[in-house]
Parts: C-alpha cells; structure tokens; sequence
C-alpha cells in the first residue's frame, strides 16, 4: 500500500503519465502476493519439523490432501490482500465500474500461482531457506520481472526474454486488460498463469511426498 501511495504521488508530481493508476493497481497487487508465498512456505515447513505434521501423518490422507488442506485458507487471504489493494487505489484516481470486479477475478489464479510456490518450496527446504527463497528472491523477482511498475519493453533484450518466460508479467497484464476492458487479450496471458500454477501445485505434491517419507522414513 505504501508502495501504491508513493508511486501515486510521484506521478502526480511528474509532467508524464509514468504510473498511472490503472497499470499500476494491478501490478502493486500481484506483486503484493509474494508475501502470500512467504507466508505459506514458512507454514507448511514449520510444520513438516513439528509433532504436528507426525500427527498427521497417521491419518489416511495423501499429499495432494495436504497441499489442498493449506490452498484453501490462504485464497481467501489473498483475495482479501487484491481487494485491499484496490480500495486503497480508488481515492488515488481508479474508477469504479464493472471492471474492477473483473480484475479481482482474473488475479485469482495469480493468487494460486503464490500459494504453489510457497507450498513448493516449503515442502523443499526448512523455515529459515524459505525466507531467502520467498522472501528476498522471489519479492525482488515479482518486483522487477512483472513489469509491476514500468514497462519490461523499455528494457528488451534478455531482460524482456526472461519475464515474458515467467508467470509474473504475465499476471499483471491480464489483470490490467481486465481493468481496461480489453477482454479478449486476458485469457492469452492466464494461460501462462494457470499452466504455471497446475505445474507448481503438481511439483508441490511430489516435493511434499518425497520429502515427508526422507524425513520420517
């Protein structure tokens, strides 16, 4: 949000339309969901180490039930996190109109794509490795490699190369399509999203299994 109000405030002081409050909403809030991966990655291997997780483990179900089990109170979560967001940016300029609605729903697979990574490197390394992975890595990745808050065209070459190979940039495009009622240009980049999410959650699941029968064989 601070992020939000700062650029706002840039851009109101700047004689060019650099951050304008329609590209940048969606990009703020898919970045915003980084945390969300440090958040969930930090539950699932604290509890891989605790008698929690052993306890568990006696019950019948299997790891796609886990990684279902921590998904589905975190969606809520960050849907609430997307809405915030878009609160927040309508007394800087954003309207309010059937679009915004649209732009809420079109992130949730973003959201999804979150909650995998967190859950995939949470079941791959310890609380600690999390927190460099999710925290300082992928918050740094989001930022830069989104597009969040300037246009990846600018830059070309490898750089443009890499976030267009990436889900990030991808997300923020789709929820700023969305916004601007460019309808038929959304789908085009979820696919991106959604293929991205299904292969995490499916990498999530063999992680989680794996590393559950190693550590307690």
């Amino acid at each position: 949000m601070i992020i939000l109000l700062l650029l706002t405030l840039i851009q109101s002081n700047v004689p060019v339309e650099l951050f304008a409050i329609k590209n940048l909403t969606p990009g703020i809030a898919v970045f915003g969901l980084s945390f969300i991966s440090l958040f969930s990655g930090m539950i699932i291997a604290k509890d891989r180490t605790s008698s929690f997780m052993l306890r568990l483990l006696t019950s019948p179900m299997r790891a796609g039930d886990y990684i279902l089990g921590y998904t589905l109170p975190l969606i809520p979560m960050a849907a609430l996190q997307i809405l915030v967001c878009f609160i927040v940016a309508v007394p800087l300029g954003l309207e309010i109109n059937i679009n915004m609605l649209l732009a809420l729903i079109v992130l949730m697979p973003a959201a999804l794509l979150y909650i995998a990574i967190g859950l995939l490197c949470g079941s791959l390394f310890t609380d600690k490795q999390v927190g460099g992975v999710c925290g300082a890595l992928l918050n740094n990745g989001s930022a830069w490699l989104s597009g969040a808050w300037f246009d990846v065209e600018l830059v070309g070459g490898a750089f443009k190369a890499i976030a267009k190979a990436l889900p990030f940039l991808h997300a923020v495009n789709a929820g700023r399509y969305a916004l601007n009622g460019e309808y038929g240009r959304i789908m085009p980049e979820l696919y991106w999203v959604i293929g991205y999410t299904v292969a995490l959650t499916v990498l999530a699941i063999i992680a989680f299994t794996k590393k559950m029968n190693s550590d307690n064989p």
